[in-house]
């Protein structure tokens, strides 16, 4: 899901991209935790990239909405996912560490089998998207109740709490 969240804003157009650039694209896997060291990126992988993240928001959007899935975007997800990932040991103090170095496309089969496995599993209802106006992303709602509402409390929702109070005060 946070793949989904590089693309922001989403009502506005263009809305913003936080990965514009392959070298972009590189950072946010290792600050996603997928790689600790960097990989290149081609402009071609790059592209793809932002299709798969596409897809996977489309995906996302229609569990949240209980729409058909889009069957252009579940093959997009399928090939990705379906493609080898890196290599994984296991190693002394329980932790896994990849074999080999991981390249870029491998490391975005990681994203799409992350992406099979919540659209697919017990907590594809779960799903959800902020219900603040201006924000488009998509949450997993991890409350006992599954009632969240917002993509954070620290930003949309306490924004939505204090435009309230606002308005009661004014009145």
């Amino acid at each position: 899901m946070d793949f989904t969240a590089t693309h922001g804003l989403r009502w506005r157009d263009p809305g913003v991209e936080r990965v514009p650039a392959p070298a972009d694209l590189a950072r946010w896997f290792i600050e996603a935790g997928l790689t600790a060291m960097p990989v290149p990126v081609s402009a071609s992988t790059h592209r793809s990239a932002l299709d798969l993240r596409e897809a996977l928001y489309r995906l996302m959007r229609g569990r949240v909405s209980q729409e058909p899935l889009d069957r252009r975007a579940i093959d997009v997800v399928n090939g990705w996912a379906a493609k080898a990932p890196p290599a994984v040991q296991l190693t002394a103090d329980g932790s896994a560490k990849r074999l080999v170095a991981p390249t870029a496309g491998k490391l975005l089969t990681f994203v799409a089998r992350d992406g099979v496995d919540l659209l697919g599993g017990p907590h594809a209802d779960r799903l959800g998207e902020c219900s603040r106006d201006t924000c488009t992303l998509l949450y997993l709602d991890t409350s006992r109740a599954g009632s969240r509402r917002w993509c954070s409390m620290e930003a949309c929702g306490s924004r939505h709490k204090m435009a309230r109070y606002r308005r009661r005060d004014a009145v």
